[in-house]
This record gives structure tokens, C-alpha cells and sequence, in this order.
């Protein structure tokens, strides 16, 4: 008698968490749209995605969401939220100049990354979380 052989099944493989991307910007940096609708819009950045890659930025991609009313003494209503956008389409200002800038990484004698502006080569600070 022949001995029974499993053969690996053709599943595909259990869905994995998606990666974490690595972003240019942090929560509290200010910002400019470079493309799509809002083009041209400076706001600062109050959520930051890293799973999704985007960015929710003041004053930039809002809609309007209608909210029911859940409790009889409650009243329905029209909210106005920032929905979050690609973080490709925003670009950290330069501090000193103002203008829009990529920025390089370099890390201190210490162990501790700073963050450059290409264009003046200033040091872009980290906005201290309250």
C-alpha cells in the first residue's frame, strides 16, 4: 500500500498588518500642499497616518459628514471634518525661507536624527507634543 503524501495547499498567504511607511513629517510640522486640489494651501499637520501614508492637514480636504441624531434630545446635524491626504502631495516648509523644501536626515555624534532643509541646510525643529 502506498503511504498518503499532503501536498501544500495553493492558498494564498493570511493577509499581513500592512508596513509602516516612513514619513517626512510629523504631527505639528507646517506644510504645503504641492498637488491636486488644494494646491497652494499652507496648514499645519494635526494626525499623521504611517500605515496609510497619509496626512491630515488644517484647513485642507474638508467634507462635511451628516451625523445623526442618536438620543431623542439630541439634535442631527452637519459636521465639517479634515479628511487626511496623500502624504506625497505635502511638502515641509523651509524655516527659513518659507518655501516649500525636501528635507535630508542626519544623525548627530549622540545618536540623534535631525532633520535638514536641502534648500538652506537649516535645521527643521520637532514640534514638542503638549
Amino acid at each position: 500500500m502506498k503511504p498518503l503524501v499532503y501536498k501544500k495547499s495553493r492558498r494564498a498567504p493570511k493577509s499581513r498588518e500592512p508596513e509602516r511607511h516612513k514619513l517626512h513629517i510629523t504631527k505639528g510640522d507646517t506644510v504645503r500642499v504641492i498637488s491636486g486640489e488644494h494646491r497652494g494651501k499652507e496648514g499645519k499637520v494635526l494626525r499623521v497616518f504611517p500605515k496609510e501614508f497619509r496626512v491630515e492637514v488644517e484647513g485642507v480636504n474638508v467634507v462635511k459628514k451628516h451625523k445623526r441624531a442618536t438620543n431623542p434630545n439630541e439634535e442631527s446635524a452637519i459636521i465639517e471634518l479634515t479628511a487626511p491626504i496623500a502624504a506625497s502631495k505635502v511638502m515641509l516648509l523651509d524655516p527659513k525661507s518659507g518655501e516649500p523644501t525636501r528635507v535630508r536626515r542626519r544623525v548627530d555624534k549622540d545618536g540623534t536624527v535631525q532633520r535638514i532643509a536641502v534648500t538652506s541646510g537649516q535645521p527643521i525643529p520637532r514640534v514638542k507634543a503638549k
